[in-house]
């Protein structure tokens, strides 16, 4: 049923709504077993239910996607072919009823393993991709050398730590910040990375 029990003749009703589908089975088991002296039963999963969502903005292919009952943010963005390269990985917006109700940082999902804000969808779910936000390219000796996109305020320390630290050749004390000011004008500033000022230094897109 849909408050998540399930209605047993001469059982009455047993909630698994939040279980494991293997818990769930042990206890249907077991209380068959224990209430229905001679009798065993075996529960087994159907076909899961389908359910339809939409994938918007800056998605490979975005548009109305059929996906599992039981998928996730992650699930939708692969079917629909992930994120386009000017779309943003570090708030994928997850919308119900015309509401934001999570945002989903990618890289905490790729870098750290956090799936927390890898909500289950709802039917008529929304993830909605926004254009990219701030980035910074980093290279050198540095561990990941790429371009990476940054949450505002974001500092020297946060884009070492998203590109994995540098390798044992770098020299932190003359790092260099290349940066277009006001003017259009390129201008090259010394930092420091072995000092708390130097780590601290403010990024701005385009760095």
């Amino acid at each position: 049923g849909r408050d998540g029990a399930v209605d047993f003749p001469d059982l009455g009703p047993i909630a698994v709504a939040g279980l494991r589908f293997a818990s769930a089975k042990d206890l249907l088991e077991q209380r068959v077993a224990e209430q229905m002296i001679g009798m065993r039963a075996s529960v087994s999963m159907g076909q899961l239910r389908s359910i339809q969502v939409f994938v918007l903005g800056e998605a490979e292919r975005p548009g109305s996607y059929t996906v599992s009952g039981l998928s996730t943010i992650t699930n939708a963005l692969f079917a629909s072919g992930g994120v386009k390269p000017i779309g943003s990985l570090r708030n994928i917006q997850l919308k119900r009823g015309g509401q934001v109700v999570r945002s989903l940082d990618f890289y905490d999902l790729l870098l750290n393993g956090d799936t927390s804000n890898d909500l289950r969808l709802l039917p008529g779910d929304v993830i909605f991709i926004p254009p990219v936000g701030t980035t910074v390219s980093v290279e050198g000796e540095i561990q990941r050398p790429a371009i990476y996109e940054v949450k505002p305020g974001a500092v020297a320390a946060d884009i070492l730590y998203l590109a994995g630290g540098l390798t044992p050749f770098a020299d932190p004390r003359t790092a260099t910040l290349e940066r277009i000011d006001d003017r259009r004008n390129r201008a090259v500033v010394d930092v420091d990375l072995t000092t708390p000022q130097g780590r601290g230094v403010r990024l701005q897109t385009g760095d």
